[in-house]
């Protein structure tokens, strides 16, 4: 659609520039600016006419065409820096390109290129190449060439042509030349495997080139293409997320880097992670790395290395390395070895040691295990509870002031027809009910897109806003005020239902959609913000909401006896705004919780979160028991039966939250929860709870030996563990994790921390927990035999050994083993759910001990 417009767009605008009106709205000069020490400002000016504008650099190219400024190269002079822009910068969406964000300019723009000269006697000729739009057409792009005489500083219009595209440096964002250069001058190369394994995961593909600035600085460009809903991350960002992509460079004195790694992408998110539960600096689809280079003696190769790690919404895989080795001398760019998922191809002269992690027995019985169970998919996102969801919404809104009273008011219109005619149009009004909330769900996943959503969802910015919309529907709730949508439209709505048929009947639906709006309007959205992470969470959380609200009416239109059964309005209906006030209240401190976390504030760890959890329940006790009223409430004379059953059950959910306090010292936490799983920050993000102990007799004998989750005892050495596994005749938990798998760390907060599998894995099995994003570097750099891969990192070479033994490069995985290194069962991956992680285990002990019997016989 954007193209469609832009070539559209196009379009007019040479249908305008052929007719006998030409349109020039954009009036260029230049200037040369002395700033001394032989260094000047060369100055691109562009006036425009009124209402005419033309795109920065930076602006959305696929909106209109970014400026971009390039300089013909010579060596009487060198670029300082990038292309400023000086004027007032607008930034928002352009009707013209269907709402995109551009940033324009209007009324004058000044591009200015600070430049080193060396010989002033010698023009320096540039380009600009701009488009620009008034409201109602576009110019298309064309470009302006201008000469600079440094000598005497001469202000003419400069007609010097540029020679060709591939014989300029690139100085600005340059899809225009930049391109053109790759193609024709810059050595490149690509970084694309031949195709993995089915169960290997490689969904970046790199190429890098070098382009020669100077004779002296060159600048070398790594991009980075990553598959749909991947990222990479930047090289700023903190510690404790995940990898920074990163050059690492080989020490010498003939060459020096200049400036910081620069990063170039229009596809740029800043803000908070639900993987890491951290702020960062991602990128998805594309990003250059640009890093330059000061070359002191071309005759020597500049060798480096890019490391990055990759992650989608559900995992991240191991960080790879790419090496690479750029001769100036001849501009030649090699790849010393390219990548394997964790770590680089070693150059021909590598003399290190060489290992072999291959087992024949894993890869035998991998095959067919011991046992006939484990789960080897990972499970995506279960949409029927996204559906339920929405479905409870709905019978909640049903009990709301705002939509209870209209059941008997609508059904009695119906049942004014005959019982058929009746029954049609409950049928429609039903369905035009759904039709109206569904077609919300789908214009909202229309018009921000299911990647959007869930990036402002995990926004710690949108989450501070959404702390404060949820706070404010909770007082609306409790009375204080009501959120309603402007009398007109229901006026409107109305005088449309009273025109009869079909069409009336909609509007009918309508106008319970608009009317209802003060109670329903809070529950929706808190509904939609829940569900946003989805592709289709807000088309099914909507169409729950809407089923639930409209099969009471088809309902009572078919039986109209039961509206008899129905309870009287009152001040009932009152107390259930209440009552959803608190809820509101309570579901608002989780996205503040978010904000919390990714900003590392430490305002509301484990404690306070529970805390105020365990006062707002208190709270809503208190007011069911009659004993606090908010400004609706009618005074209450006694507690009928139903307000007794919800008081004792808000009391009970009290209690059961203050249990989340208990310590318990076998795990060195506080009670999990499973109600709050998801929803309390995690029992780490705590304040009082003291470290851990390790068996100081075991330690002393492994190294790796330590205390991993839930204070269970494990190994992070494959071979110690297997060693002592060994010693105690005990079967082995092989967890394939990362320190940045937030799939691995819902495992162990909401399923390992369970009785009965944590009392398994700490008395059945033997634990070993190989971390493949580890980043501690080896002691010495080895050589995988079969992968012909370079290991340099702890990550790297456990990594390597689940590539090669399971054919899977993405965690978590677990594996349950024999100490004769058998499989006892399928490999399982991420799946939610105690009882059957406990099946798992329990039937890896099963098969553990039909083995110990066939080997006895």
């Amino acid at each position: 659609m954007r193209k469609i417009l832009f070539v559209f767009a196009a379009i007019l605008a040479l249908g305008y520039y052929s007719s006998a009106q030409m349109f020039d709205p954009v009036h260029w000069d230049q200037e040369v600016k002395s700033l001394g020490n032989n260094e000047y400002e060369l100055i691109f000016k562009a006036k425009l006419d009124q209402g005419w504008a033309i795109y920065s650099q930076t602006s959305d190219p696929n909106a209109a065409q970014p400026t971009e400024v390039t300089f013909k190269k010579g060596n009487h002079y060198s670029l300082i820096g990038k292309v400023e822009e000086r004027g007032k910068k607008k930034e928002g969406p352009e009707p013209l390109f269907d709402n995109l964000v551009v940033a324009k300019y209007m009324d004058h723009v000044d591009f200015v290129q600070k430049v080193k000269v060396t010989d002033p006697s010698k023009t320096i000729d540039g380009e600009v190449y701009y488009m620009s739009c008034n409201s109602e057409r576009c110019i298309p792009p064309s470009p302006k060439a201008m000469s600079f005489k440094i000598g005497g500083g001469d202000k003419g219009i400069g007609t010097t042509t540029v020679a060709n595209e591939s014989d300029q440096a690139v100085v600005g964002s340059t899809n225009h030349a930049e391109n053109a250069m790759e193609a024709s001058a810059s050595p490149m190369l690509n970084s694309t495997n031949s195709s993995p394994s089915p169960g290997i995961l490689d969904p970046v593909k790199t190429t890098v080139s070098v382009e020669k600035k100077s004779e002296k600085i060159h600048s070398l460009k790594i991009n980075a293409k990553m598959e749909n809903g991947w990222h990479i991350y930047s090289n700023k960002i903190g510690e404790d997320g995940p990898i920074p992509s990163s050059v690492d460079w080989e020490p010498g004195g003939h060459y020096k880097l200049v400036g910081e790694l620069n990063e170039v992408s229009d596809h740029r998110i800043e803000g908070y992670d639900e993987i890491f539960e951290m702020k960062l600096i991602k990128y998805k689809e594309s990003v250059d790395f640009v890093q330059d280079i000061e070359i002191i003696d071309p005759s020597k190769p500049v060798k480096g290395g890019f490391t990055y790690q990759t992650c989608d919404a559900s995992k991240c895989l191991p960080p790879k390395t790419i090496a690479f080795t750029y001769h100036p001398n001849d501009g030649k760019l090699e790849f010393d070895g390219m990548a394997g998922s964790t770590g680089a191809v070693p150059p021909l002269d590598f003399t290190g040691d060489v290992v072999d992690q291959t087992n024949p027995n894993l890869r035998a019985s991998l095959l067919n295990p011991l046992g006939n169970c484990g789960e080897e998919l990972i499970k995506g996102t279960n949409h029927f509870w996204t559906f339920v969801f929405g479905f409870l919404g709905g019978l909640l809104a049903l009990l709301t002031p705002c939509v209870f009273p209209m059941i008997p008011l609508t059904v009695s219109y119906f049942t004014k027809e005959s019982k058929k005619k009746a029954l049609s149009n409950a049928l429609i009004y039903g369905l035009s009910i759904i039709v109206i909330y569904v077609t919300i769900g789908l214009l909202i996943t229309a018009l921000f897109g299911a990647t959007a959503l869930n990036e402002l969802a995990t926004n710690w910015i949108a989450n501070l806003i959404f702390f404060l919309i949820f706070v404010v529907f909770a007082f609306s709730f409790f009375g204080y005020f009501e959120i309603t949508l402007p009398s007109s439209w229901t006026t409107k709505t109305d005088s449309m239902a009273d025109s009869g048929g079909y069409i009336g009947i909609f509007f009918m639906a309508f106008t319970l959609a608009l009317v209802s709006f003060s109670c329903t309007g809070p529950i929706v959205g808190s509904a939609l913000v829940q569900s946003a992470s989805s592709t289709i969470g807000p088309f099914l959380v909507m169409l729950g909401f809407s089923m639930a609200l409209a099969i009471p009416f088809g309902l009572f239109a078919a039986f109209p006896a039961w509206l008899n059964s129905l309870p009287k309005s009152g001040s009932w209906m009152s107390s259930v705004k209440v009552v959803l006030g608190f809820l509101e209240l309570a579901l608002a401190l989780k996205f503040l919780s978010n904000a919390d976390m990714a900003r590392k504030w430490n305002i509301l760890g484990y404690e306070v979160f529970m805390g105020l959890w365990v006062i707002i329940f208190a709270l809503m006790t208190i007011y069911l028991f009659g004993w606090i009223k908010f400004p609706h409430d009618s005074p209450l004379k006694k507690l009928t039966s139903t307000r007794w059953f919800f008081a004792l059950a808000s009391l009970a959910t009290t209690v059961y939250l203050a249990t989340g306090f208990i310590y318990k010292k076998d795990v060195n936490s506080y009670k999990s929860l499973n109600l709050m799983s998801g929803i309390a920050p995690p029992s780490t993000y705590n304040y009082f709870l003291p470290p851990p102990q390790v068996n100081p007799e075991l330690k002393s004998r492994f190294m790796s030996f330590t205390k991993c989750a839930n204070n269970l005892d494990c190994f992070k050495d494959y071979y110690e563990g297997l060693t002592y596994a060994k010693e105690m005749n005990k079967p082995i938990l092989l967890d394939y994790t990362g320190i940045f798998c937030q799939n691995c760390r819902r495992t162990e907060d909401r399923i390992w921390v369970a009785d009965k599998v944590r009392n398994m894995i700490e008395s059945k099995y033997v634990l070993v927990s190989l971390y493949c994003d580890d980043p501690k570097q080896l002691e010495k750099e080895i050589l995988s035999k079969n992968r012909n891969t370079l290991l340099r990192t702890v990550g790297n070479k456990w990594a390597d050994h689940q590539i090669l033994n399971f054919e899977q490069n993405s965690q978590p995985l677990y594996i349950l083993l024999t100490p004769e290194e058998q499989i006892l069962a399928k490999p399982r991956g991420y799946r939610d759910g105690i009882d059957d992680y406990a099946t798992f285990l329990q039937c890896g002990l099963d098969a553990f001990d039909k083995s110990k019997g066939m080997s006895v016989q």
